[in-house]
């Protein structure tokens, strides 16, 4: 999962064929304008503070959210009765998003990208204490394998260990997965864009909050990039949102993988960023073995009785 998205609810069982191509399309778009944010964070690399960078991505992206709200129905959507399910969410979020984010100061694009797809498995391992589940061989020998590619692609050595972006990064994913966990939670009362824009508010609010320590004037030729970051976010979120509007999650959710060829094609034209073979192959098992999760959870979803999990 990209930092900053919810879990969108998608059609549970099938869609029109001619509304499969457009939704392909839009999850497309999303992860090529999610992928553009994160190498503009990258490229203003430590200028900033972490703070401020979610502060803009926050701010200016609420321009597009608040558009989505209007579009479906005003604030209205925006009513909840699950305060307390919004803040978990967006709490976790936000360590996401600040972990995320200080990783693409240390690691090239593709190598956080990589490990934020860490996610799945470790919302593998959450579910079976906050949701309940029961994990089987199958999805636990998923995250095993996932893990080894993890290990492939920080190749820690004896000299030097795992480098502290790594660390980083993998913090963010185990964040992003409690995120997910918590959106799941809420899944039965909670519209997408309503746990969308209790989000990005929070964003924007704890960012803003940093400012007056840690902010630093932009410059002039900053100013532009910064206003993109939050807008590319929220753009990206609407066309996911949409996309999984128009066909089921199982048929939507790989395409995310796209971000990493993204990645590696930005890292290397912007930096001369590319990832050694090692590294290729833990981003494949990587890829893999979040795929074969996704999967399974699907099968689950569609085979077991209910109150069992596969």
């Amino acid at each position: 999962m990209t930092i900053s998205q919810a879990e969108p609810k998608g059609p549970a069982d099938a869609a029109a064929p001619a509304s499969i191509l457009p939704a392909i399309g839009y999850k497309l778009a999303s992860a090529a304008l999610f992928t553009c944010m994160s190498a503009l964070i990258k490229q203003l690399g430590d200028q900033y503070p972490v703070g401020q960078i979610v502060f803009v991505r926050s701010f200016f992206a609420m321009i597009p959210v608040l558009w989505l709200v209007h579009r479906l129905g005003g604030f209205r959507v925006l009513k909840t009765e699950r305060l307390g399910g919004h803040l978990r969410r967006s709490g976790s979020g936000l360590v996401s998003m600040f972990c995320g984010f200080t990783a693409l100061s240390l690691l090239p694009l593709a190598t956080a990208t990589a490990l934020g797809y860490a996610a799945p498995m470790f919302i593998t391992i959450l579910a079976i204490p906050l949701l309940g589940e029961t994990v089987r061989i199958y999805r636990w020998s998923a995250v095993v394998i996932g893990f080894v590619g993890v290990l492939l692609v920080v190749h820690p050595t004896p000299a030097t260990g795992v480098s502290l972006g790594a660390l980083v990064a993998l913090a963010g994913a185990l964040a992003t997965a409690f995120a997910m966990v918590s959106i799941r939670k809420m899944a039965d009362t909670e519209s997408n864009v309503t746990i969308v824009f209790y989000f990005t508010l929070s964003g924007a609010v704890v960012g803003a909050a940093t400012l007056p320590f840690v902010g630093v004037w932009p410059d002039l030729i900053d100013i532009p990039i910064l206003v993109a970051v939050g807008v590319l976010g929220g753009i990206a979120q609407i066309l996911m949102t949409k996309a999984y509007q128009l066909a089921p999650a199982s048929v939507i959710a790989p395409f995310d993988y796209a971000s990493l060829v993204f990645a590696l094609g930005l890292g290397f034209l912007a930096w001369g960023e590319f990832p050694t073979p090692i590294e290729l192959l833990g981003t494949a098992v990587i890829v893999g073995s979040s795929l074969f999760i996704a999967f399974r959870e699907r099968q689950r979803r569609i085979v077991r009785p209910v109150g069992k999990s596969m």
